[in-house]
């Protein structure tokens, strides 16, 4: 086994570097890399981003949201919490076997005196308290187990950034469970460092695996390969919210010129299909508008700047467009 360093703190391109090590790196060694993000919310491969995300909330603490290539749940990712990314040839057990690949983590957790244990189908928790999320995905004869460790992460933000209403979208998308949270850091014995935490558990999984720490140092070309897909995939709106399964968002208002319901059906990120009701006045026909809307990315800037308000007042009466963008997108 070889470590991998990664210095990076931003979301979108630890995990285009995960990526790329997890496929493209020689097959015949296994690879370790402990990384840590800014705030950021990871959503699982199948989910809706939209239906895990508390983007207003998000927005206003710029708290980044990228996709990852593993299914599960979303999860909330600072500077206070530790990720892990182990990659192992499988063999011939391509099966998703969450005890197989986390026993490092746990042995090492243990010689740091902390009393955990892989709880469920995917958790590591202390006293039955979660604090690790692990996910995996399985590529040709690889397997990729990461996951996170709430070292000392601001666990109010953590809830605040995943707290979303569920009444104005159903989908088809993999909806995330809830657990109680805790982190590490108040369970070790004495004052610890996120550095040196880092530190001493690259130590103790290479112990484990009866090996010295090696390190395995990324070529030019590699490098490269990794921001380009950092550039075209894990920087893009396709990706991060585009590539949500379909769904279906209703949503009411009363204004005092009346009320207006918004029903739309996204595919693929796009609006695939667009109704307005209500008892409102206006001097166009609000089909026009539905006819706009169709076939646009479903996503703020796309469109609200097809739109001004002159235009909104003619469809529905005295609408500002900061209303119209919380009637479309909730917020």
């Amino acid at each position: 086994m070889k470590y991998i360093e990664n210095f990076s703190n931003d979301p979108s391109y630890n995990l285009a570097f995960e990526e790329y090590c997890f496929k493209y790196l020689p097959e015949d060694e296994d690879y370790v890399i402990l990384w840590i993000n800014e705030p950021a919310i990871i959503v699982g491969k199948n989910q809706n981003t939209l239906e895990e995300v508390n983007i207003e909330y998000v927005k206003e603490n710029n708290i980044k949201v990228v996709r990852r290539i593993t299914g599960g749940g979303a999860v909330y990712h600072d500077l206070g919490n530790l990720n892990f990314s182990i990659i192992k040839n499988t063999g011939e057990n391509k099966k998703i076997d969450f005890k197989r690949y986390n026993i490092p983590i746990l042995n090492a957790l243990e010689r740091l005196n902390i009393k955990c244990e892989l709880s469920g189908r995917n958790d590591m928790t202390i006293d039955g308290k979660k604090f690790s999320g692990i996910a995996q995905s399985i590529w040709r004869n690889r397997a990729l187990n990461h996951g996170t460790l709430l070292f000392d992460t601001e666990l109010d933000v953590l809830s605040k950034a995943l707290n979303v209403n569920q009444d104005k979208i159903v989908s088809k998308g993999i909806k995330s469970v809830r657990s109680r949270v805790t982190n590490i850091k108040p369970f070790l014995s004495k004052d610890t460092t996120m550095e040196s935490f880092r530190e001493v558990l690259l130590k103790y999984i290479f112990e484990f695996e009866g090996e010295e720490p090696v390190k395995y140092e990324l070529s030019e070309k590699e490098n490269a390969e990794i921001d380009k897909l950092f550039n075209e995939k894990y920087a893009t709106w396709e990706w991060n919210y585009g590539y949500s399964p379909q769904f279906n968002y209703k949503n009411y208002k009363k204004f005092p010129f009346g009320g207006i319901e918004v029903r739309l059906h996204i595919k693929n990120g796009i609006i695939d299909n667009c109704k307005f009701y209500g008892d409102f006045f206006g001097s166009a026909n609000v089909e026009k508008l539905e006819e706009t809307l169709t076939g646009k990315s479903y996503n703020e800037e796309s469109i609200l700047s097809l739109l001004d308000e002159k235009e909104l007042k003619q469809y529905f009466g005295d609408i500002e467009k900061d209303e119209f963008k919380e009637l479309i997108f909730g917020i």
